[in-house]
């Protein structure tokens, strides 16, 4: 995580699990998370696995000049690369895997710029496999934001967040996060799953 916003999300998310896989939906208090809310949102796992939006802050609606609730996470992303994000999801939601990826995208005929992703799971009165918390925002704030909607997201990468405070380690700081490994995909084999890396 290179933001300081996703640390505090991925801090408040950490602290309401007290050791569980995931907290529940009803433990969140949005006061105690006001400095992200904007670019925060919140997927219910439907038994399609479309991911609909059931909330999404103010600066994300923005990016796309659109009010999400209801939309598909899967359609927000480029159509090519789809497979992808919903491998992601699954391992999110059936591995309960915090993550956090890469994304980037832009207006037509303006240049990229890059966004960072956070997924968290909850769960919904007891149920796993419910919702799932996440957090959309640029690296620097874009000329274009809120003027100019854009048309998809593009993947770019991820990394599975198994520690939120590693062990320093030849003098990696809390920042050593990104040095986790990134994966492409993964396979199922059996009561096994295999994830597949690019470094």
């Amino acid at each position: 995580m290179r933001q300081a916003g996703s640390f505090e999300l991925f801090a408040y998310w950490d602290e309401l699990r007290r050791g569980r896989a995931a907290p529940e939906r009803a433990d969140l208090d949005p006061a105690a998370i006001r400095n992200v809310l904007a670019d925060t949102f919140m997927l219910e796992v439907d038994a399609e696995r479309t991911y609909p939006f059931c909330l999404s802050g103010t600066r994300l609606s923005a990016l796309f000049d659109a009010e999400l609730k209801g939309w598909s996470f899967l359609s927000l992303w480029n159509e090519a690369q789809r497979a992808e994000i919903v491998r992601m999801m699954q391992m999110v939601v059936d591995g309960t895997c915090p993550i956090v990826a890469g994304a980037a995208a832009a207006p037509e005929d303006y240049d990229s710029t890059e966004f960072e992703l956070l997924l968290l799971p909850l769960r919904y009165y007891g149920k796993t496999h419910a919702r799932v918390l996440g957090r959309l925002a640029p690296a620097k704030r874009p000329s274009w934001l809120g003027l100019i909607p854009i048309e998809v997201l593009d993947f770019l990468s991820m990394r599975v967040l198994d520690d939120p405070n590693p062990a320093p380690a030849g003098g990696a700081s809390r920042a050593g996060l990104g040095s986790s490994p990134v994966f492409s995909s993964f396979e199922q084999r059996r009561h096994l799953r295999i994830y597949i890396g690019n470094t």
